[in-house]
């Protein structure tokens, strides 16, 4: 079983990616999950992207760890030789680690403790969508989204940045056995269709 993961910043194109590969070929066998955010039902339950302290930070972790354990049922259940993944649970660490740096929750290193007892699908492969952030404030801005930009915490610079070392610097040792970073500021359609050659080509 060959594990793919897509991560990058929101609206870097990792769903309109997901959405393409589903057309394809390489859709038509393999297991696909959506983002953990897709996985709750009602909006009120996601937890906060922005934890106002370490205890809810964990709450966090362990919330979407229940999906991850989810995913793993079903991945393995699905017997496909793919696994296509929207955000892994690299996600969660780089989003650890950010806050850390940020406010100082100093939980990374917990969360990594607690994935050694916890199922979790590992990536062989981890595509970075590496967009900058005036273009993901375009995108945000096309979509509908960007009255509230001053209030949306996933694209404040300093979060950015953080997670951003995380997954480009590397500052933390990712989960994903191979990382690669895809320059992802042309259109997200484009961007689909060169995801779409880099996991045809692993997946051979």
């Amino acid at each position: 079983m060959l594990i793919v993961a897509l991560e990058g910043p929101s609206y870097a194109g990792k769903s309109t990616a997901i959405r393409h590969l589903r057309g394809t070929a390489l859709g038509d066998r393999a297991f696909v999950s959506d983002c953990y955010v897709r996985h709750i039902d009602h909006r009120d339950d996601v937890p906060p992207s922005r934890t106002g302290s370490a205890a809810a930070q964990l709450a966090a972790f362990d919330k979407f760890m229940d999906i991850e354990a989810n995913r793993v049922t079903k991945a393995i259940a699905s017997g496909s030789p793919l696994v296509l993944l929207d955000r892994s649970v690299d996600t969660l660490l780089a989003h650890a680690h950010a806050v850390d740096a940020l406010f100082g929750h100093g939980v990374h290193h917990q969360l990594r403790h607690r994935l050694q007892a916890l199922p979790f699908l590992r990536p062989d492969h981890t595509l970075y969508l590496d967009v900058p952030a005036d273009v993901l404030h375009l995108r945000r801005k096309a979509a509908g989204h960007a009255a509230a930009e001053s209030d949306y915490f996933l694209h404040e610079p300093g979060f950015l940045n953080h997670a951003r070392d995380y997954f480009v610097r590397m500052v933390r040792r990712p989960v994903a056995r191979e990382l690669t970073v895809l320059p992802a500021h042309t259109s997200p359609e484009d961007v689909a269709q060169a995801v779409e050659s880099l996991v045809t080509y692993w997946a051979r």
